[in-house]
């Protein structure tokens, strides 16, 4: 199985983050705008959407702000006049990743391949090459913060940490296919790199989880309060040493909670199919964006600023890293807000906060009278790979009815509602749950949050 790696691109980019790790914001800034300015002319010159979306732009005198801004809606109906390499073709990818069998290898032996989820209610493929990837993995070594810095200089390659992924391992998600890269990059990791699903039940999880007895759970925030709920009841045998969260908000209660509960550190992240490691989480527990490679622009309903310290309606992001896929100013959906507070961990990146992913967890009722809880990323899985549909809205009514509204309808919409009973249905009998009531509604119109992303998973709450 092939893989894609540049170690001179590497060792190049991990110098210049190193210089750039304490140098002052002017150097930041000088970084961000000669790349921004590199960019540009390369997506105006390989890009057929770009030459036509940034006509008559003069890169070296652009100003980012007054560029029109893109969507990922209409970057995925131009996909094959978007990326910059003729080769790379969308009807060829879905097809490369429909195949669970080709999950972490190199499309056309040059390219890396992943799948956004549909919370924008419109699923996106992005490619990699080895030169972003390099970017990718500097910032991954260089720039986490390591809350036990004696083990880290004692062991820097991890080789007496034994990780768990624990997430969605049934497609070509980025953090799955990052995970099944590092086992292949690097061999003698693969007995102490392990990944579980999420789609099973949490029992298996749990006996899967002692037999492995990690000292680092790599997960999102609802999984790691799912195992903090088995750590309570007794159930986990093993103590980690870390926790490392992303993908979903982290409320500081959570964290603490998480803390508490496993004696261990917590570390947040926050990254996106669109760059993978957009910020780190420092010291002090405040996310600095890498802005040496990525642009955000927290900006209001008109696409204007928004001013430090205030939530954006939505963010543009502007990867300066990938050149086969440009994004420039594109739609993320994300609510940021900048904090200028100069950061005690002494790095001159900027301080950000985001407002994540926030659907809910269910508690449902299980076969053996216990109350069982399903993942809100296992349920968007499920409906997403097995049913097919992205824009819908999952509301629970009580512990053994799902309201499930989809926004497509007549024999369209039935087809739909089908695939959706029967998927929903084997999971739910993987989940141990007693048989599910599962109302649905067609044609209807998706809640939309702020940003314009939907909450789609909803609990039912105590009156």
């Amino acid at each position: 199985m092939t893989t894609i790696f540049d170690p001179l691109r590497f060792s190049a980019v991990s110098m210049d983050m190193a210089v750039c790790a304490r140098g002052p914001t002017y150097a930041i800034a000088a970084r961000q705008q000669s790349r921004l300015v590199s960019l540009l002319a390369s997506a105006m010159q390989d890009s057929g959407f770009y030459r036509e979306h940034l006509r008559g732009v003069d890169p070296c005198q652009a100003s980012l702000s007054e560029l029109p801004p893109v969507s990922r809606q209409a970057l995925m109906a131009r996909f094959d006049d978007w990326v910059t390499d003729p080769q790379i073709k969308l009807a060829d990818l879905r097809t490369f990743t429909a195949d669970a069998q080709r999950i972490g290898q190199a499309y056309l032996g040059q390219y890396l391949v992943w799948e956004s989820s549909g919370t924008s209610h419109q699923p996106g493929i992005f490619v990699q090459n080895a030169q972003t990837m390099a970017i990718y993995d500097a910032l991954e070594a260089l720039r986490r913060s390591a809350p036990r810095p004696l083990q880290r200089w004692l062991d820097p390659l991890a080789l007496a940490e034994r990780i768990a992924y624990v997430g969605a391992t049934s497609g070509h998600f980025a953090s799955y296919v990052s995970l099944l890269r590092l086992r292949q990059l690097h061999p003698w990791l693969a007995p102490s790199l392990r990944s579980f699903s999420i789609l099973q039940a949490a029992r298996s999880l749990v006996d899967q989880l002692n037999t492995f007895e990690p000292t680092v759970i790599a997960t999102y925030p609802t999984v790691a309060a799912v195992l903090a709920d088995e750590a309570e009841r007794g159930t986990l045998n093993f103590a980690p040493n870390e926790i490392w969260t992303g993908g979903e908000n982290l409320s500081q209660a959570l964290r603490q909670r998480l803390e508490a509960t496993f004696g261990c550190a917590v570390r947040n992240s926050y990254g996106a199919s669109e760059f993978m490691s957009i910020a780190w989480e420092c010291s002090q527990q405040r996310l600095h964006l890498n802005a040496d490679w990525v642009i955000l622009e927290p900006v209001d309903a008109l696409g204007q600023p928004v001013p430090a310290g205030e939530w954006s309606y939505t963010t543009l992001l502007t990867n300066l890293a990938n050149r086969v896929q440009p994004l420039i100013r594109y739609d993320l959906g994300d609510q940021v807000r900048v904090d200028h507070t100069p950061c005690g961990c002494g790095s001159a990146l900027p301080v950000i906060e985001v407002l994540g992913r926030r659907d809910d967890a269910l508690i449902m009722a299980g076969r053996r009278g216990q109350l069982v809880t399903l993942l809100p990323l296992a349920l968007t899985t499920v409906l997403e790979d097995e049913a097919g549909v992205f824009d819908f809205h999952l509301c629970q009514r009580d512990a053994r009815t799902l309201l499930l509204r989809l926004a497509v309808q007549g024999p369209e919409g039935e087809a739909a509602a089908q695939r959706c009973r029967r998927a929903l249905n084997k999971f739910a009998d993987a989940q141990e749950l007693m048989p599910i009531k599962l109302l649905c509604e067609l044609g209807q119109t998706m809640p939309r949050g702020p940003s314009g992303k939907g909450k789609r998973i909803v609990a039912c709450r105590a009156k």
